[in-house]
């Protein structure tokens, strides 16, 4: 139990009724979880009013009411405190709830459009590898040292987010790596968190659904460079455009990575093949168990930080050789000569690098089967660019449901044609099943061919009208190739 004032500390509180000194359970900002003597948050999200459920959350045994505005009835033995913006405020309520434990970890943010999950595993792994006990909030899961717990979210709301570095503190973890998603930043989620650093990856063509403008995509990645304090680092891939505009206002120190400009950490590819790089990285050369120019970034950001924040050059070096690609990130896997890659591939600069990358050590004669589909619900403008960029980079496309959510795959697909000119469409087929459409590919592919299978990685699951069925590309893909080849 703590008491109401102690959570409010740095807070602007505008109105109150009630006891502030009234001693409290927890902190929610569903009314539905709310129980005796909690803490009921009334947050104005994007679909729900919270304001509209204050008197289920006091049914549920809430203490305390959290609002923007009062409520019409104010019931007695209730205590309203009334601020400017409970979502903003949330973190910091939060954060003080559980003795502020962000600021007692080193916590590096990853975020971008592509490569956060990656970057963000594999910190995770080289971390443990090197001794340091460490976690990762990440889209493939939230791991406390050997401990996994599934990710509903790529970065969970504050309430979430402190539970987990509580645990982080009680399990001796030192450092937590985590992906910072543009949502988050923009619902204030990681307001408040004490970042050692954050990284910046690249910015392409994504989420517009709900920015509507690339630019206020940017300006909302920039946000958390912005509110970095001096002792903390920002790290930025200067290969992409958007690099500098992130460390326009920040008071981080700055450090950049590139394989194209001079940076603070410089890398170059020497040698590509399907199943690994050598590069040179500030002069140091590596074998990588990673395909591809967008993996050699990666890894650059990787050992960027864990230089940064340990500085055992030696060692960071001798563990990035021995890490494993990510899975359903450019994963291969080999079967009755046929090369399968499943890849989380699911926007239009994503796709075109991990097709660059097949192209470019894919020997003559081998044919690139595509299986690509696009999520429903989610930015349709870049579902044609998807389509056209497969088809361009491919010598075979099967287009195919993603996760279609609510909107029906056909209409998805017929987004996507749009994209494709008519002297292409030729190497296109539809096949709605998702299923049916690798097994097509498996049909299709020869001895040595490639089959690509982008979109949904690491996920196991398929998402039909608001309903989640098991689905494995991987596990579909080596099924299938079992049934033809026997």
């Amino acid at each position: 139990m703590i008491a109401l004032n102690d959570i409010l500390a740095q807070i602007k509180v505008k109105d109150f009724k009630g006891d502030l000194n009234v001693m409290v359970s927890g902190i929610d900002i569903d009314s539905r979880k709310v129980k005796q003597d909690d803490v009921f948050v009334a947050v104005r999200g994007t679909k729900v009013d919270g304001h509209q459920f204050i008197n289920k959350a006091i049914d549920n045994k809430a203490i305390v009411i959290i609002c923007e505005e009062l409520p019409e009835i104010i019931k007695t033995g209730i205590s309203y405190v009334v601020i400017e913006n409970t979502a903003k405020a949330l973190a910091y309520l939060v954060a003080n709830f559980y003795k502020n434990p962000s600021a007692k970890l080193k916590i590096i943010g990853v975020t971008g459009t592509n490569g956060k999950t990656t970057v963000a595993s594999l910190l995770f792994r080289l971390f443990n590898n090197m001794g340091f006990k460490s976690s990762l909030i990440s889209t493939v899961g939230y791991y406390i040292g050997d401990k996994k717990y599934n990710s509903t979210h790529t970065t969970p709301d504050a309430i979430k987010l402190n539970q987990l570095f509580s645990e982080m503190l009680l399990n001796g973890c030192e450092y937590c790596f985590m992906e910072v998603s543009s949502h988050a930043i923009d619902q204030y989620r990681v307001e408040g968190i004490d970042f050692e650093g954050v990284v910046f990856t690249n910015l392409t063509h994504d989420h517009l659904d709900y920015h509507k403008t690339f630019n206020n995509y940017r300006n909302t990645k920039k946000r958390v460079f912005d509110n970095l304090g001096k002792a903390s680092f920002a790290l930025v891939n200067t290969d992409d455009k958007n690099a500098m505009v992130m460390l326009q206002n920040t008071k981080a120190k700055k450090y950049t990575y590139s394989l194209k400009h001079d940076a603070d950490y410089k890398a170059k590819v020497l040698e590509s093949h399907l199943n690994g790089t050598l590069m040179s990285l500030n002069g140091i050369e590596l074998w990588t168990l990673f395909a591809g120019r967008f993996n050699a970034l990666n890894l650059t950001a990787v050992y960027a930080v864990a230089d940064l924040l340990c500085g055992d050059r030696e060692g960071i070096s001798a563990n990035i050789s021995g890490l494993k690609p990510v899975s359903g990130r450019f994963e291969t896997i080999n079967i009755y000569g046929i090369t399968g890659i499943v890849d989380y591939a699911h926007t239009p600069d994503a796709l075109e690098n991990v097709l660059a990358t097949i192209n470019s050590v894919k020997a003559g004669g081998q044919q690139l089967i595509s299986v690509v589909g696009a999520g429903g619900d989610r930015d349709k403008t870049k579902r044609p660019i998807m389509a056209r960029v497969a088809v361009e980079n491919s010598d075979k496309v099967i287009l195919t449901s993603d996760n279609p959510r609510t909107e029906a795959p056909t209409a998805i697909i017929d987004d996507m044609e749009t994209g494709i000119v008519l002297s292409e469409k030729k190497k296109v087929l539809r096949i709605t099943d998702r299923r049916e459409a690798i097994k097509t590919a498996c049909f299709f592919a020869k001895k040595n061919d490639i089959i690509l299978i982008a979109g949904k990685g690491h996920e196991n699951y398929q998402e039909i009208d608001g309903v989640r069925y098991d689905f494995d590309d991987k596990q579909v893909f080596l099924e299938q190739m079992e049934i033809i080849n026997n």
